[in-house]
């Protein structure tokens, strides 16, 4: 099994540190020892609250899912900074990491390494928003490095996407000895315990991936399931629905939405979330493989433990940052649909350009070209979910699969190396920065920050100022830009004038 090629095992990492009965957002109901505390933990387990809004619009659920922490009359909710909490001054209610605030029991903490009320708040609405009990990190790649600590892969089948990733488990290979495999790799190199892990869309081409097709492979070979969907935010994809065992997002991109915070989110599966089984590389059930546990607590499920090894990995939000989130997620609906609206009108505007500027190479030279195909004379090819071929199919997986939108994320070839280099100081309201998913759109010359790529890419993040600008902005750039070239052009033909003449 693949928990054995190390001795780690959550359960017993933090054996004496972290909770013997849990009460605040990590299954108490499953720490409960008999049918009358399993009743009145699951009565104060917040996860099961936001579950219970899931006849409500997604929207009404990202203003409302957190509803039952509020303990003031304030309508915003306030931000707390303090990093530990008092307990009860009764000696005789004192029990180890059981520390109940009167006001409201769903809102009890002892440490913020552990919880702490606004990153409490933060995991409330993203588990209604998302479809399985969340728990937050301090970066998506924390929340990477926590899920494969907590499973212990011997093999992780990974194919293109995000290189921080890909650092991390490299990272993880160097010191535990797991080995990276092809995403498409044969069935029989992959066994129970193993995790495929699939980013749709694809960073940085926003590109999507049938995930029911990576959901069979995992059940034919025992393997999970991870999602990284950091590119497809609610209302745009519910991996759960293809077969995902844990969803991971970068929090930092959409779920901030304004480029002021650093987020990472876990999303376990309902089915592996409080029950037993699964993680240290063991499995779960017949399907998953068999193991001890070497003597953790496999009825306690993923998310209580996973939340366990968070407190010992110590990467957890900072206060202000799930400050920060909370409110950012209020907005999260309108931001994606407006954002993933307008992506898919500038790469049909931009594809359009391409596709003009291939026609004109065969047309008449003199006649003028169109502001179409201007873009084309800078834009070799452009890459997004809408225009794959599956896009245009009334029944493919990528429709049913994406059926809200593609995602506001895409990347553009251009035709040489220094078009790409320079093209993003040309432009006014796209910032030339890294990242993404904030309101304010992005262009990366992607070279900067990730060596693997082509250097002639550009990967654009749409924001929400509205399409048409943003074409007029990209026009003016690319206008700016050919007029340059043929500045330089000019420059460098009379300099070579110049330097006949005076050799004559």
């Amino acid at each position: 099994m693949a928990g054995q090629q190390g001795e780690n095992s959550g359960g017993d990492i933090v054996q004496g540190t972290a909770h013997q009965k849990p009460l605040h957002g990590d299954g108490a109901a499953a720490g409960a020892d008999d049918a009358a505390n399993n009743a009145a933990a699951a009565a104060l387990d917040p996860t099961t609250l936001p579950a219970s809004l899931q006849h409500l619009s997604l929207s009404a659920r990202t203003v409302h899912a957190d509803d039952y922490l509020n303990s003031h009359q304030s309508v915003a909710p306030p931000m707390h900074v303090s990093t530990t909490f008092r307990y009860n001054r009764d000696p005789d209610l004192l029990a180890p990491w059981l520390n109940i605030n009167t006001n409201n029991p769903h809102d009890s903490h002892v440490y913020s390494r552990d919880s702490a009320p606004n990153t409490t708040r933060l995991e409330a609405v993203l588990t209604s928003i998302l479809g399985g009990s969340a728990l937050t990190y301090s970066s998506g790649l924390a929340s990477f490095h926590a899920l494969l600590a907590f499973l212990n892969p011997r093999r992780v089948a990974i194919g293109e996407g995000y290189h921080g990733c890909h650092g991390v488990l490299k990272l993880m290979a160097r010191l535990t000895g797991l080995t990276i495999v092809d995403l498409d790799c044969p069935d029989s190199v992959l066994g129970p315990g193993d995790l495929i892990h699939v980013e749709t869309p694809l960073n940085p081409t926003g590109e999507a991936r049938d995930l029911e097709h990576y959901a069979a492979k995992a059940r034919r070979s025992g393997a999970y399931l991870s999602v990284d969907a950091t590119f497809a935010p609610p209302p745009l994809l519910d991996p759960f629905r293809w077969g995902a065992d844990v969803v991971m997002h970068s929090g930092t991109k959409y779920f901030g939405g304004h480029s002021d915070l650093l987020c990472g989110v876990l999303a376990v599966a309902p089915r592996h979330a409080f029950g037993g089984g699964g993680g240290d590389g063991e499995g779960e059930g017949e399907s998953k493989g068999s193991g001890s546990g070497k003597g953790e607590d496999k009825t306690k499920g993923w998310i209580p433990r996973l939340r366990d090894e968070r407190l010992v990995l110590g990467s957890v939000m900072g206060s202000f940052e799930g400050w920060l989130g909370v409110r950012s997620l209020r907005t999260l609906e309108l931001r994606v649909r407006r954002q993933s609206a307008d992506a898919e009108k500038l790469v049909r505007w931009l594809a359009d350009g391409v596709a003009a500027a291939a026609a004109g190479s065969t047309s008449d030279p003199s006649s003028p070209p169109s502001t179409t195909s201007i873009a084309g004379r800078v834009v070799a090819s452009v890459q997004h979910a809408s225009l794959q071929a599956e896009a245009s199919e009334a029944d493919s997986w990528l429709r049913r699969q994406m059926p809200q939108g593609y995602g506001a994320v895409f990347s553009m070839l251009c035709r040489d190396e220094q078009m790409a280099r320079r093209l993003p100081s040309k432009l006014h309201l796209f910032h030339h920065a890294t990242s993404l998913g904030g309101v304010e759109s992005l262009v990366e010359w992607r070279a900067m920050t990730d060596r693997s790529v082509d250097r002639r890419l550009l990967r654009v993040s749409v924001g929400v100022e509205g399409w048409e600008d943003l074409r007029d902005d990209l026009l003016q750039g690319f206008g700016a830009l050919l007029a340059e070239r043929a500045d330089r052009a000019k420059l460098s033909g009379s300099d070579v004038g110049g330097s006949q003449q005076v050799m004559m």
